[in-house]
């Protein structure tokens, strides 16, 4: 060997050993952020995304060498930046580099291409030792593979059986036949056994008792009738909610997965039915709540100093599941255990009547062994002997604990808690301090239709208590609904005070007018708030009171009380309440 051949040699040498140890510290990496620094193998993705047997030969061509993502037989040997894992490429791989410093130069390398990515047929070394160098490119002898899905330079290990899985869904359901538009790819490569079991619920729907013979036709009529009629109308509502948003890592099919497993979970944990838009508006909720550890402490110290939900986050889920002309499509009902219950359970079940709604009854008890009693017992087949005799769906659950808590947790899964007022809140700021009607109506997630002592429930004379607050304007919404969708009376009354005018009072007449009701009643009154709304509800023979929740915080209303407070004292009519 030449001298300048050995001092090329050497320095090859040494480079290989600065290489290797940077595939060491790669793999180290990987098994820290659980990134792979793998090289794919080339019989395994192409035997996985299905190739469809047509190959092209390209010629020769510059291709990027951090395109270049995989290998035919040696995807062991290197890390993914193609840094050498094996002492034994020593000699060879020192050679290559010499010549290259030494200009002598190797022939193209022959790679196979899959979508925008390579793999390295002939010539694994020479990838190495020009990344090492730096190079951006590598003359290659290239000869593409088509196949059923692309692969991205960028796509990890997991990425890849990702397409796999899907790919193989493809086959199964011929989804891009039928629908070529559609894009089921997922983060999740094991869930699509979700979607095939759905589509073969609907496959077994179509077919009757599902014991006629596999039927082809009918396969791909359950398929697009899962896609158009499941599937889709769900993904249209997770984009209008912008769940991706809250889910930046995931896709539309991620998130309808985790949605129709979450909303198994709650059906178990429930004992109800949660339809999907249900469990939907929850995921949502999850991903905006204060931090867990700050939400622990308050519900732990001082839990009627949580301000609750978000003002406004009931209606634009409602709005977003385009529920303007049915708000209310599930009811919980509080069955206390009480002959009054079945006053309340005749209202509801009354209400439930206009669209066909669904009734969850609810009934609490202090101690775990009270669940199986007699009494309960009793309770639950008074529920559902009535609601099935009106023909509505009812479904009834027990719960151990804390009244109030176990009404704000099922809250969450209703779009309306009707509850009987039979002990309205204490005026004495240590009695605001004690679970009951404060938090409840702070924390309650959904609006809260009070009857005081099983008060009939009347929608044709309605009083809306509105001071353009937040809180007030979910009052507007379900009041112009209300007036919109039933025809029912409806009189505004905005008491003037040192932070509402006339102009409050304007802006809900644009906003009932603009929504298509005509003849409402506008009132604009001073004094004391509670007694104006007080004095309203006597001379206009209102039958329903709607207004918005607390309009002060934590801290002074448990001092100085409020209008809410005040009505449940002292109104004989019921209260719709409203966040």
């Amino acid at each position: 060997m030449a001298m300048t051949d050995r001092y090329s040699y050497q320095i090859a040498l040494r480079d290989f050993r600065r290489a290797r140890r940077e595939a060491a510290i790669q793999q180290i990496l990987a098994r820290i952020t659980g990134k792979s620094a793998d090289l794919l193998c080339f019989d395994e993705v192409r035997r996985q995304l299905r190739t469809t047997g047509e190959e092209v030969e390209c010629g020769i061509q510059e291709i990027p060498l951090d395109k270049i993502v995989g290998s035919v037989g040696r995807y062991k040997d290197f890390t993914r930046d193609f840094m050498p894992k094996r002492d034994s490429d020593e000699e060879r791989w020192a050679q290559i580099k010499a010549a290259t410093i030494d200009m002598t130069g190797y022939p193209p390398i022959e790679v196979y291409q899959i979508g925008d990515t390579y793999f390295v047929k002939d010539g694994n070394h020479r990838v190495s030792v020009a990344r090492q160098l730096g190079s951006e490119t590598i003359t290659a002898y290239v000869t593409e593979v088509k196949t059923q899905l692309p692969l991205g330079a960028d796509d990890d290990p997991d990425e890849v059986l990702c397409k796999v899985r899907y790919a193989k869904f493809l086959q199964l359901t011929g989804l891009s036949e039928l629908r070529p538009e559609a894009d089921l790819l997922m983060t999740f490569p094991g869930h699509y056994s979700v979607l095939l079991d759905q589509i073969e619920t609907e496959y077994h729907l179509l077919s009757g008792n599902g014991s006629r013979p596999y039927q082809d036709d009918l396969w791909q009529e359950a398929v697009v009738a899962w896609h158009d009629n499941v599937y889709m109308p769900v993904v249209l509502i997770i984009r209008e909610m912008g769940l991706l948003r809250e889910f930046p890592e995931r896709t539309e099919t991620d998130i309808y997965v985790l949605l129709s497993e979450q909303r198994a979970e709650l059906e178990e944990a429930l004992g109800w039915q949660v339809d999907t838009e249900t469990a939907m508006t929850q995921l949502a909720s999850d991903q905006i709540r204060r931090p867990p550890l700050v939400k622990r402490l308050i519900d732990v110290v001082a839990p009627e100093l949580d301000e609750g939900p978000p003002i406004g986050q009931w209606r634009e889920q409602q709005l977003a599941l385009h529920r303007e002309n049915h708000l209310f499509a599930d009811i919980l009902v509080l069955l206390e255990g009480i002959e009054d219950d079945w006053k309340v359970l005749d209202t509801v079940i009354k209400m439930a009547s206009w669209d066909k709604d669904r009734i969850f009854g609810l009934h609490v008890v202090k101690d775990r062994s009270q669940v199986n009693s007699p009494a309960v017992q009793y309770i639950c087949t008074e529920f559902e002997r009535r609601c099935q005799a009106a023909g509505l769906v009812g479904e009834f659950a027990v719960e151990v604990g804390i009244l109030f808590e176990r009404i704000v947790e099922r809250a969450a899964w209703a779009d309306l808690v009707v509850i009987n007022l039979t002990h309205p809140p204490q005026s004495q700021p240590l009695a605001r301090l004690r679970p009951g009607w404060n938090q409840l109506i702070q924390r309650c997630p959904r609006p809260i239709l009070t009857l005081p002592n099983a008060a009939p429930f009347k929608l044709d004379r309605m009083l809306l208590a509105y001071d353009g607050s937040p809180k007030a304007s979910e009052a507007l919404f379900v009041a112009t609904y209300f007036a919109a969708r039933w025809g029912a009376a409806l009189s505004v009354l905005t008491v003037e005070t040192n932070n509402t005018d006339v102009n409050a009072l304007n802006r809900a007449r644009t906003y009932i007018e603009q929504n298509g009701v005509s003849g409402a009643n506008f009132i604009l009154k001073s004094g004391p708030i509670g007694d104006a709304i007080l004095e309203t509800v006597l001379s206009e023979d209102i039958h329903l009171l709607i207004m918005g929740g607390f309009g002060l915080r934590s801290v002074r209303r448990l001092v100085l009380g409020s209008t809410v407070e005040q009505m449940l004292q002292q109104m004989r009519q019921p209260i719709l309440i409203c966040r």
